[in-house]
């Protein structure tokens, strides 16, 4: 699979040509910083003994390549420091240092030492560091309002040990020291080579053992060992795997997509919570669209979210109709408001779920969608008269949004928002009672997947709170002007945003042409670059389309009316264009005569304000 960048300018590709920039590869003629090798060893006098190539073992200035200690927060920093004043070796890993050297802002910062646990847990106050885990054992250690999670090689000695007979380490070559080797054998055990990398702040040196920095430089997702062997010791590593890739704009190598291809239903083996904490992952830090589109291109959503799944098939497969419908609007909008330092609680993406399945199921008009979400975002009383005054009703999403909205009465739209908030509740429960689940899928008799269920029944019920908070409220008339102090940590204000934002994008559907849509389907790629997201372009995903599936008389039909739409855009093209133009040029005027009006009634009535006054207003915006 690629990824195709179409803005050469972007975040991305300055990152890439940093990645490809003479200093990052070692050899800056011409350059004024050089990046200085501390060690490597040459390919002719390279010692291979069994699985070991030294010669590919680097250690590069991390200063050279852009990484310096102002970029790593000072609860790590301050870890790191008690663990080597004690005695004890400790370098940033994994992730963290990957998204240093791609300029982005890493989720967490994790640590390794040569301490054990139990030492490294005596470091640090009882309270503030808890050994945790069975299989992987970590020691997490509380700093700072932070958490740093600690884990320990020796950890890893003993892992290697006990399946021994499958990974065949051999011993520490001669001419390597024990710390290249202790490093190197930890690294080999990772998932893939870009999460391989070492990182001494202190020393300001990276440790690069399995051509990670190659890996980086072409933006490629690799796994360091076979990836079927991978997949098979790890199912959720391909879950991971499309994460790091959705999140950062990766290309995923053949080999690791075939494997993920050929191996996609071993997920069904993963206990639910490792598959709700992958999924979390994957969809509250931002890269939520991104990542739902792979999760269907890999055909993982049909054991996921079975029902999701069928929605976009019913798209046409193709990667415009895609990226416009309803559910990934959902999820682009909510990237915009969250990022990797700011993520959202998983309640709202299984609201935005349970919300979308709702109006699947039974569609809604245009003025009572935005009464919901304006009431989620603003209150009762302020969201009903955002909704009937200020909301556009024009919304082109099918099958969500009902044509030709009738005006209700205040009453009459109350109790129309209460019965919605209660299909949402009836959703919610599809999520987490695989018996709900299975009956819901009979409306695609093509799927016969029954989809696994993740969503545990306590978040479940979290989710059905927010908008039991609504049906309460639709009952008793709306009275209660402080709604949104009942929704927990403000999420319902979140909700809401995203629902109406989505509906903002929905006015427009309709009203542009099949290239005005491609142009912007590719402005919003560009856009995504930019915050650290790239989505698969159309014309790449065009061969790697999945096959079309056509589900009976009604995909036909479908497909007719699609040929018979683009065919009218066509020829009301310039008559829409004109008529937006001059709907624009009449608003223009109106505001214009509006400010003048007012400015002339603003100097009529202006009255002299006393001296001491002037000078207390003037004195608060100094210091403003």
């Amino acid at each position: 699979m690629a990824m195709l960048f179409r803005d050469k300018h972007g975040p991305l590709s300055r990152v890439k040509a940093l990645l490809h920039s003479p200093r990052f590869n070692c050899v800056a003629a011409g350059s004024r910083v050089q990046a200085r090798v501390i060690s490597t060893k040459d390919s002719e006098s390279a010692e291979r003994i069994g699985a070991i190539n030294v010669s590919k073992w680097k250690k590069l200035d991390s200063r050279c390549v852009g990484i310096t200690s102002s970029m790593i927060p000072r609860y790590a920093l301050s870890v790191l420091s008690v663990l080597r004043r004690a005695g004890f070796d400790a370098y940033l890993v994994g992730g963290c240092v990957r998204d240093l050297l791609l300029k982005r802002i890493p989720k967490d910062f994790d640590v390794i030492t040569s301490a054990d646990l139990q030492k490294v847990k005596k470091q640090f106050h009882p309270r503030c560091a808890q050994i945790v885990g069975r299989r992987f054992p970590i020691c997490i250690v509380r700093n700072k309002g932070s958490i740093v999670e600690v884990s320990s090689f020796k950890i890893a000695e003993v892992k290697n040990a006990e399946v021994g007979e499958k990974i065949h380490l051999p011993p520490c070559p001669r001419s390597c020291s024990v710390k290249d080797f202790t490093r190197w054998r930890d690294s080999v055990r990772r998932d893939f080579t870009v999460n391989s990398l070492f990182l001494d702040p202190f020393t300001h040196t990276i440790y690069d053992y399995n051509n990670g920095m190659e890996d980086l430089k072409s933006l490629t997702l690799r796994t360091l060992i076979p990836a079927k062997s991978s997949f098979k010791e790890d199912s959720a590593r391909i879950l991971r795997g499309l994460r790091i890739a959705a999140r950062l704009g990766l290309e995923i190598a053949e080999e690791t997509e075939n494997a993920i291809c050929s191996l996609s239903s071993s997920i069904k083996c993963l206990r639910q919570d490792r598959i709700m904490l992958e999924m979390n992952y994957m969809l509250s830090y931002g890269a939520a669209e991104p990542s739902f589109y792979l999760l269907w291109r890999f055909k993982l959503l049909e054991f996921l979210l079975p029902l999701q799944a069928a929605y976009l098939d019913q798209t046409d497969g193709h990667p415009s109709f895609v990226s416009s419908s309803m559910l990934m609007k959902l999820f682009s909008n909510m990237d915009k408001l969250v990022s990797c330092d700011q993520p959202s609680h998983s309640t709202v993406w299984i609201g935005l779920l349970a919300f979308h399945h709702a109006l699947v199921c039974c569609p809604q008009d245009a003025q009572v969608v935005h009464a919901f979400a304006s009431i989620l975002q603003f209150g009762w009383k302020e969201g009903i008269e955002f909704a009937r005054t200020k909301a556009n009703y024009r919304v082109h999403f099918v099958p969500e949004i009902s044509e030709l909205p009738p005006e209700y009465e205040m009453s009459e739209l109350e109790m129309r928002v209460g019965d919605l908030a209660s299909l949402v509740k009836k959703s919610v429960i599809i999520l987490s009672n695989p018996t709900i689940l299975n009956e819901s899928m009979s409306r695609y008799p093509v799927h016969s997947s029954p989809g696994l269920v993740f969503v545990s029944k306590k978040a479940a019920r979290d989710v059905q709170g927010i908008f039991h908070v609504l049906v309460e409220q639709s009952y008793n008339g709306g009275h209660d002007s402080k709604i949104n102090k009942k929704l927990p940590r403000q999420i319902g204000s979140l909700l809401g945003q995203i629902i109406l934002e989505t509906m903002s994008d929905g006015a427009h559907v309709g009203m542009e042409t099949l290239e005005l849509e491609r142009g912007e389907h590719s402005k919003v790629i560009m856009d995504k670059q930019s915050d650290g997201v790239a989505l698969i372009d159309a014309a790449v995903a065009r061969a790697h389309h999945r096959p079309k599936k056509l589900h009976g008389k009604a995909m036909v039909d479908l497909a007719i009316e699609q040929q018979v739409r683009l065919g009218s855009r066509d020829v009301s093209r310039k008559r829409t264009i004109l008529g937006m133009k001059e709907r624009q040029d009449r608003g223009q005027e109106i505001r214009a005569s509006w400010r003048k009006e007012n400015e002339a009634s603003e100097n009529l009535t202006e009255k002299p304000r006393p001296p001491k006054m002037q000078k207390t207003i003037s004195g608060n915006r100094g210091q403003q």
